[in-house]
């Protein structure tokens, strides 16, 4: 190693707060602009004041982001590999804010849509970057603080967002919650042109752009149609059944071809780590339980409940700062009872607070709705961190994209799941109660067409009821709806205990230090006792080049590499 790059060496840990605090602003957009948009929704279907934007259209401004989001979020991982992560996070920020302003200037709901679908083509470029940055620029004592602060983000933005959003569209016209995001990407991008360095690998990654277009269609088939399932199609039906299957065959190409790739998208040896595997089915499911949950929440608040939307963003606030809190308490909690027990216990309390739910009414004090929120919120944070320190304290820095991308995904991908778990559920026990129920009838009550809407969604029930005035008919529709959200929470919170038993059994880490990113005591040991990627299997024999830093012999680059 030369003088000058011993001195660039140690000249990022001395200006890595600066860095995390860039990336950290940069994260948070991705969490703005969701929460903002939840706001927004009932004004963009507002004919005079937004688009005129039907309820299909609605979910498609939602799930256009998601689905290109999650379906590119390993071609973003690739891509900070190969360019670096600072490049990626240029290239990110910038597509994030051009399409914001687009967004805002939209003249209708499909020039909304295909805007939002370019946002999460940014956002997926973005959240690789960002974790990777912080892996490669914080010294190993300080890698778990960050990655706690670089959790927390997620939080701070889901409870900024409501907030902003209120009062954008107090003073404002819709567009305004989207071009708020312009002036903060441009902040943020002055700010990783100022003190982001390269922080390229010691190897430049060749793209193995067939492995990305799998990967993008396959992905992006799975999540169309688990999208398609939440928007209440049939499982079996053409919409959901088709995208999967075609999906889960690319990415079975997809797989396959990455075991024989020479420059892999994904390398599978990450994989051989228990801690990585486990830690992404733990988030894989905690982040299906905490979407599902939040789903049915908030129409618990806004139906129910009758809060507005305004007044249910305030008390989702208590989620919020519950995640930021345990956030950053997961460290300290880490080194006391280890990363294991610190995540199992975080699982265990978002179960119990999802179990609460099973005794909730119309008249449940919004104080002890808001009190378990926070609970859940601080589980969660207990949860995010430790999990993402183990899987990340075992990947090479020139594979921290890859990493990144998939601890990225399995957070999208849960959440997707867990939305569309949820409402099957609520809407088809909703449906199952109504079907029952007497509904009225007569001069003062439902057409045959209403009296459809009504025994299909608990909103438009409550909608016709508020303009027929007939009081029994949203309570019909509430006892309805309590039924479902029974039923959602049940499944919920089956599903968060088992995420209690994988991290259990999974997460058995040996003298982890999560105060040093999750490393145990030696710089090749992981925790697992596998050591790093990489480093363990550089020896093996049967290797294929390509896969791991060169030996420290000075070994010369794999066949899937490029001299830097």
């Amino acid at each position: 190693m030369t003088a000058v790059s011993r001195v660039e060496e140690k000249a990022v840990p001395s200006r890595s707060w600066p860095v995390l605090l860039v990336v950290v602003c940069a994260q948070m957009l991705i969490w703005l602009d969701t929460s903002v948009l939840n706001v927004a929704v009932t004004t963009l279907a507002d004919p005079v004041d937004g688009l005129g934007a039907t309820p299909a259209e609605l979910e498609w401004v939602a799930s256009a982001y998601t689905l290109v989001f999650a379906g590119t979020l390993f071609a973003g991982g690739a891509l900070a590999d190969r360019f670096g992560p600072r490049n990626t996070l240029v290239a990110g920020l910038a597509l994030f804010g051009a399409a914001s302003g687009a967004g805002a200037f939209a003249t209708g709901p499909a020039w909304l849509i295909v805007a939002r679908a370019f946002m999460g083509a940014g956002s997926a470029l973005l959240m690789p970057a960002t974790l990777s940055v912080i892996v490669q620029s914080t010294p190993e004592e300080k890698r778990t603080r960050a990655i706690a602060i670089w959790s927390s983000s997620s939080g701070l933005g889901v409870a900024v967002g409501p907030v902003v959003g209120g009062a954008l569209l107090s003073h404002f016209w819709w567009g305004s919650v989207f071009l708020v995001n312009v002036p903060i990407v441009a902040l943020c991008l002055a700010g990783v042109v100022a003190v982001v360095p390269e922080l390229k690998g010691p190897r430049r990654r060749v793209l193995d752009l067939p492995g990305l277009a799998l990967s993008v269609l396959g992905l992006g088939g799975v999540v169309y149609g688990i999208i398609e399932l939440g928007n209440g199609q049939t499982w079996y039906g053409p919409h959901v059944l088709l995208p999967l299957l075609l999906g889960g065959a690319l990415l079975a190409l997809f797989v396959a071809g990455q075991r024989r790739s020479p420059a892999p998208s994904l390398d599978l040896r990450l994989f051989r780590q228990p801690g990585f595997t486990a830690g992404s089915v733990v988030l894989l499911i905690a982040f299906m339980a905490l979407a599902g949950h939040l789903f049915y929440a908030a129409f618990y608040l806004q139906g129910p409940r009758g809060l507005s939307p305004a007044d249910a963003g305030t008390v989702m606030i208590a989620a919020a700062i519950g995640i930021v809190l345990g956030s950053q308490a997961s460290p300290a909690l880490s080194r006391l009872l280890s990363a294991r027990w610190t995540v199992a216990a975080g699982v265990l309390a978002t179960a119990a607070t999802y179990v609460g739910y099973l005794w909730f009414d119309a008249r449940t004090p919004i104080l002890t709705v808001a009190a378990l929120l926070w609970v859940q919120g601080f589980g969660m944070g207990l949860v995010g961190t430790p999990v993402t320190a183990v899987m990340m304290s075992g990947v090479p820095p020139h594979l921290a994209g890859a990493g990144s991308a998939v601890n990225s995904v399995t957070r999208q991908v849960g959440g997707t799941l867990g939305v569309a778990m949820t409402g099957s559920i609520l809407s088809g026990v909703y449906r199952e109660r109504m079907s029952d129920a007497e509904l009225p009838a007569g001069a003062r009550g439902l057409t045959p067409e209403a009296e459809e809407q009504a025994r299909t969604s608990a909103e438009a029930a409550r909608s016709l009821a508020g303009s027929l005035r007939l009081p029994e008919l949203a309570a019909t529709a509430d006892r309805a709806f309590l039924d479902a959200m029974y039923a959602a929470t049940f499944w919920t919170a089956v599903l968060a205990l088992v995420g209690f038993a994988v991290s259990v059994v999974g997460l058995r880490t040996r003298n982890v230090d999560t105060g040093s990113s999750g490393s145990g005591r030696s710089g090749d040991d992981d925790g697992t006792g596998n050591g790093p990627v990489g480093l363990r299997d550089r020896g093996e024999p049967g290797d294929r080049a390509g896969h791991g830093p060169p030996s420290r012999g000075g070994g010369g680059p794999g066949h899937g590499d490029v001299p830097g």
